[in-house]
């Protein structure tokens, strides 16, 4: 009778099993966290030289500036071959230049100015939003040129801003999920080493069943009136219960260090139980049909970093809880000949 009261201990003791279920998870999410807690407010850098130093040449800038995720600055040397230097060693992605005579070409009219735009051709992920945002400047100075010769024509204002008006009007429309609810990395990061780290109490039980194995627990087991779903029950529900405060210690982790949205705290009750009735099956049955630790470890990386990499997506709560059952279903059919070659 000693024996199943201390199943719950066993199941949450030992260094490596708080390494595996606590300590190593954490460290993930506050790697995890270090690198993209800033990542949704990442803004473009427009790196400028402005040779030409005129108001007019300022006020591009400032409307390159003024639009949403692009920053503007000014180039370390004055010397465009040097901020040219830049990006061939791969140091910088982009340079716009301004030459000089910019202001007056566009003061007078009657020349076309020119900017000068220098980027690497393998940044076209940083180096194309840019060239946009200067595009759509220059079509605006383009816009206000051609409202100036139409003004000079004889045209009326309403009739400039009717010509102006382009052939196809962008509306955009704004929608988000979850009522507003802004979604950061961390929100997936979170949850997502917490389901993962789950699966390792596979191995954490597949030692528990070694181990009574080997020192002879189970065959003295033999000579008992315990029937074997007693004994694999006393073996699943604390694993069942150390995998639910694993959880609560990660998500709880998130939410109140990294400030992750739980979002509804019953259906998320819901999934961690599936899950940990999932994991934990599956855990009794690799226990009863792997021949040694190390089939055991190879096993609970291939599930574990396998599932990782299928993200879990095709699985509901449902079937997560079926397989949970089945694990335990093979279990307790594997379990007469896992008694029979117990060790005296």
């Amino acid at each position: 009778m000693e024996h199943r009261p201390q199943r719950v201990e066993i199941a949450v003791e030992g260094k490596g099993k708080l390494l595996f279920s606590h300590h190593q998870p954490i460290l993930f999410i506050v790697l995890f966290g270090s690198v993209f807690s800033g990542a949704s407010n990442s803004t473009l850098t427009v790196n400028y030289v402005d040779l030409d130093q005129s108001t007019v040449s300022r006020s591009f800038l400032q409307a390159v500036g003024h639009v949403n995720g692009f920053a503007l600055k000014p180039a370390a040397s004055s010397s465009v071959d040097d901020e040219i230097q830049k990006i061939k060693d791969g140091k910088m992605d982009s340079l716009v230049v301004i030459p000089k005579g910019f202001g007056q070409a566009i003061a007078s009219g009657q020349h076309q100015a020119n900017i000068q735009f220098y980027r690497d051709v393998t940044a076209n992920t940083v180096s194309g939003p840019i060239e946009s945002v200067l595009n759509a400047v220059a079509n605006e100075y383009q816009k206000q040129h051609i409202a100036n010769v139409l003004t000079a024509a004889g045209k009326s204002p309403q009739q400039v801003h009717e010509i102006l008006q382009p052939s196809v009007l962008i509306q955009e429309i704004q929608e988000s999920g979850d009522n507003g609810t802004k979604v950061s990395m961390l929100d997936q990061v979170v949850p997502g080493y917490t389901v993962m780290f789950v699966f390792f109490i596979i191995m954490s039980m597949m030692r528990s069943f070694l181990g009574e194995k080997e020192s002879g627990m189970l065959a003295r087991l033999r000579s008992t009136p315990m029937r074997p779903i007693t004994y694999l029950l006393g073996m699943w529900v604390p694993a069942i219960i150390a995998v639910l405060i694993q959880c609560v210690i990660l998500l709880g982790f998130g939410h109140f260090v990294y400030g992750v949205n739980l979002g509804d705290l019953s259906a998320i009750s819901r999934i961690v139980l599936c899950l940990s009735i999932c994991g934990t099956g599956i855990g009794l049955a690799v226990s009863m049909w792997i021949r040694g630790k190390n089939q055991g470890r190879a096993i609970t990386m291939l599930i574990t970093l396998g599932g990782a990499a299928l993200g879990g997506v095709w699985q509901t709560s449902a079937v997560l809880f079926a397989f949970g059952l089945a694990g335990l279903l093979a279990a307790f059919l594997r379990f007469p000949h896992f008694l029979r070659t117990a060790t005296n």
